[in-house]
This record gives structure tokens, C-alpha cells and sequence, in this order.
């Protein structure tokens, strides 16, 4: 797959995401209740996965009234939602692989809702360990290339920071961290002043499906289904599109 078509989807779906904001922006809300319920302190220098996803909600560019606000409201109302986080497995259109990331109130509702966008779709849900041996869990940073960018400097300071790899193509930037030196990373880069287009904490496949073009938009289907569900946070294939 050429950069250029990589960075044209990557570009179709940051145009995507804005038009969803409101729905983007009530999970990254719910993301950051659960982080603080789970992590036990509104404090990001305290709470690693309240830092993780302040980052993440602000490479989505949510508002930090907004993150504040939403953190506030965690840490004060005992009377919330109790949320839970799920994870489901299973295989979607075309046999992908598929992850699926869920935070809700009511997980028998989750659950039969996840169950029917999988069957209607031609997948199956599978039991846990069905599919994630092919994926492994990494902190991910893109980086939009401009002439500014020294590229040398800028993959010192992520390596330095504890990058694990650093991948330069032709109009973007890929880095790779483990989970636990995401935040430091990500840091790191933020303070050089540039623009970062992704960052977060997700499932990388280890073993790619090549699809045809029907079979691709056979599964964009899916994915915008399981998209649409508010209880759905991430979702993770291992489709080369």
C-alpha cells in the first residue's frame, strides 16, 4: 500500500470524524469517567490512564473546558453511572479479525447490541482470546510531515523518550511506543509544535487481511455500525486497507 493512499484514507477519516463530533465527543466524556472511577484521582499526574486519555481526547480536539469539565463531574458525583469496560472479540465481514471496545451501564444490552451488528454484518462474535493473539496492544502517535520538521531531531526526541519505533513516509509519521511510555512520548513530541493528527493507546495487528474493493466496503459498512453505537469506544481489525 502506497503512502498516498494511506494518507487519503487517514484524511477521509479525520474528515469523518468531524462530522460526528458530538457523538466523538460524548464517548471520549464517558472514557474520561471511567478513567477517573478506575484510576481512583482526577489528577493526570496521578492517574496514567486519566493521562492517556486527556491525551487522546486532545488529539481530537476537545475543547479542555470540556475535558475539565467532564473530569470534575467524575470526581464529584458519586450518583453516576457505574461503567464498565468490555472488550469483545470476534470475526467480522470477509473474516476480519475484529476488537471491539466497549464502556457501558447495562452489559447484557452491549452485548446483544455488539452480538447483532456482528451477525447482521456476516461475522460472529468469538470467546475472549478468539482473535487479540494476532494484535498487541501499543501507543500510537501520527504526525503530519511539513518543512519544518527535522526528522533526525524529531526521532531522537522519541526515541530518547522511549519510542519503540519511529516510521517516516511520505507525507506523515507513524510512532510506536508500549503502552506505559505513551504519555511521556507523546509529551515529548507536543513540546517540538507539532501537529499531531492521532494519538492514542490501541490494538495493532500483527497479521494483516488484504481485501478487494467490494470486500472493503463491505466492512466500512460494519465498522460505521458498531461506529454508531454509544457504548462502543474502539474498534480494532487487522484489514490492510
Amino acid at each position: 500500500m502506497s503512502g498516498h493512499s494511506k494518507w487519503a484514507n487517514i484524511k477521509r477519516k479525520k474528515e469523518a470524524t468531524d462530522t460526528k463530533r458530538a457523538n466523538v465527543f460524548s464517548k471520549l466524556g464517558k472514557e474520561l469517567t471511567v478513567a477517573v472511577k478506575m484510576g481512583g484521582s482526577p489528577d493526570p499526574n496521578v492517574n496514567r490512564k486519566l493521562r492517556d486519555v486527556i491525551a487522546k481526547c486532545k488529539a481530537n480536539n476537545m475543547p479542555n473546558d470540556n475535558i475539565n469539565r467532564c473530569i470534575q463531574k467524575a470526581a464529584g458525583d458519586s450518583n453516576s453511572a457505574n461503567y464498565e469496560e468490555i472488550t469483545y472479540e470476534g470475526y467480522g465481514p470477509c473474516g476480519v479479525a475484529v476488537i471491539v471496545e466497549a464502556t457501558t451501564d447495562n452489559k447484557n444490552r452491549t452485548a446483544a447490541d455488539v452480538r447483532h451488528i456482528f451477525s447482521k454484518s456476516g461475522g460472529s462474535l468469538g470467546v475472549s482470546g478468539a482473535v487479540s493473539y494476532m494484535f498487541e496492544k501499543k501507543g500510537y502517535i501520527l504526525i503530519e510531515k511539513n518543512d519544518s520538521i527535522d526528522e533526525d531531531d524529531l526521532m531522537m526526541t522519541a526515541l530518547d523518550a522511549g519510542a519503540e519505533d519511529f516510521i517516516s513516509e511520505e507525507e506523515y509519521i507513524e510512532v510506536l511506543t508500549s503502552p506505559d511510555d505513551f504519555s511521556d512520548v507523546l509529551e515529548a513530541l507536543q513540546a517540538k509544535e507539532i501537529t499531531i493528527l492521532e494519538s492514542d493507546v490501541r490494538q495493532v495487528a500483527s497479521m494483516k487481511k488484504e481485501l478487494s474493493e467490494e470486500e472493503e466496503e463491505k466492512l466500512q459498512n460494519f465498522l460505521d455500525k458498531l461506529d454508531e453505537n454509544d457504548d462502543v469506544q474502539n474498534v480494532w481489525h487487522n484489514a490492510d486497507i
